[in-house]
């Protein structure tokens, strides 16, 4: 009785011959792909679209502000990518370049990600229209290559979405490695 009661308040579904509880917390993620000027990086939030997700959604989608736009990402015109995803750029729109790399190449990368986290299990395909993603992107400035900024964003978005899924990192590896910080653009010099 008690598992079955946690089932309905949780949002839990049987998956398989398991209890697979899915997205009632928010599942963040991140991602990065690329080296040099075709580096990209992803944060994903996934939710249920009856939330707090689903006003902070419709209102990066209304409110645009200079160099800075949400786009609902399609796999194709017409064909917004399920479940519904909002693309936020990190680095201000200054140029027709710009534009075309956001929305060319990385929305078809993010949309492309998110296809194959749904076709890979990663995000069950029974809910996706029960769920809203948002997906906070950056591309290097200096980007020019679109196939590499479309594989690249494809494959940080996929990660980015299987790490929410996961819950990673797990704190034992964020303390572990607290000492030593790093990204694409940092590393803490030891003498």
């Amino acid at each position: 009785m008690l598992l079955a009661h946690a089932r309905r308040a949780l949002g839990a579904h049987t998956l398989l011959g398991s209890v697979f509880m899915f997205a009632e917390i928010l599942q963040i993620g991140e991602g990065h792909a690329g080296i040099g000027d075709d580096l990209v990086s992803i944060n994903t939030v996934l939710g249920r679209r009856h939330g707090p997700l689903a006003i902070a959604w419709s209102n990066a989608l209304a409110s645009p502000r200079e160099g800075h736009v949400g786009i609902v990402a399609v796999v194709q015109p017409g064909m917004p990518v399920q479940p519904p995803t909002l693309l936020v750029n990190q680095v201000a729109i200054e140029s027709s370049r710009d534009e075309r790399l956001i929305r060319g190449a990385a929305q078809a990368g993010v949309a492309s990600g998110v296809s194959d986290a749904v076709a890979d299990g990663v995000i069950p395909a029974h809910l996706v229209t029960e769920l809203l993603l948002v997906a906070s992107i950056w591309i290097d400035p200096a980007a020019r290559d679109e196939e590499a900024v479309f594989l690249n964003f494809r494959a940080a978005t996929r990660m980015a979405l299987e790490f929410g899924e996961q819950g990673l990192p797990h704190i034992e590896g964020v303390l572990a490695a607290r000492g030593t910080p790093w990204n694409p653009h940092f590393e803490l010099l030891r003498g």
